[in-house]
């Protein structure tokens, strides 16, 4: 498993939840309609675009970090746990608010009050929003069907292949750099959605994916016998937090009290646990 971080427009589909999770075998996300219970963390100097309520975007649809549960309605997944307990933690409920990968940061502060989608920390995205503390680790991987015979050790084995990427995430920006700087010659599939990556892969449509390898895991956990890992980037971790705006450092103050409880008691640990099947090393 992935090393794990200790220490720490819009879709316009609202979902409201309780802000609370059991242990993780009874662990739900689906009662909207019990009020959070009482927060130890103040945040009277906190200010939201709803009273009571944690709004979060999120592209619901990158599992194992978000996706909608059987009922085709209720977000599940790690980044849903992450945000849910957070609200719960400041004695708020939490709304989640369906949006589209790219373009999500454009809606904090217009369409909710900070963004729980598998976020990585970048310098360029700091120059426009502020973060909370890291929760996990993630690095960048390649992906090949099980019975792939291709020799892909790094990304310059990449070269003359077709590979699927989700637009506008650090897997596109990484093998872009590849293609402009002529490191390689790649053939780039841009999708809007990560799970189009997997099913152009299943059909041969591309050669591999590159993908976070915490999705990769997620992946591979529920189908050992469809796809491989055969490279890690392990040389320069990426971090993921929750992002918000610049101005909103009440807020970023009181999500990382939160975070740091919830490291400190076991939830983040054990949630990691639920979703990528074990402790990462």
């Amino acid at each position: 498993m992935k090393k794990f971080l200790i220490g720490l427009v819009s879709g316009a589909l609202c979902l409201g939840l309780m802000a609370g999770c059991g242990a993780k075998e009874e662990k739900s996300t689906a009662d909207s309609t019990e009020a959070a219970t009482e927060a130890a963390i103040d945040i009277s100097n906190v200010k939201l675009m709803n009273d009571g309520v944690l709004t979060v975007g999120s592209e619901i649809g990158y599992p194992p970090f978000e996706d909608f549960a059987e009922d085709g309605t209720t977000p599940e997944g790690f980044d849903i746990d992450i945000a849910t307990e957070v609200a719960r933690r400041l004695g708020l409920k939490v709304n989640f608010v369906n949006t589209a990968w790219d373009g999500i940061f454009a809606g904090i502060d217009t369409n909710y009050d900070c963004v729980c989608s598998a976020v990585t920390i970048t310098p360029e995205r700091q120059e426009t929003m502020i973060f909370s503390s890291p929760y996990i680790n993630n690095y960048q991987a390649i992906v090949l069907p099980a019975g792939s015979d291709l020799d892909i050790k790094d990304f310059n084995d990449l070269d003359g292949k077709t590979i699927a990427v989700q637009k506008e995430t650090t897997s596109d920006i990484l093998m872009s750099d590849y293609k402009s700087t002529g490191t390689i010659k790649v053939e780039i599939v841009a999708n809007e959605k990560v799970t189009s990556c997997f099913t152009q892969l299943t059909n041969g449509e591309v050669d591999a994916v590159v993908v976070d390898s915490t999705v990769a895991d997620g992946y591979i956990g529920k189908n050992p016998d469809d796809y491989k890992i055969v490279y890690e980037d392990t040389s320069e971790a990426e971090q993921f937090a929750l992002a918000m705006g610049k101005n909103n450092t009440a807020l970023q103050a009181a999500i990382n009290e939160a975070l740091a409880g919830m490291e400190a008691d076991g939830f983040i640990k054990s949630t990691y646990d639920f979703w990528f099947g074990g402790s990462a090393e």
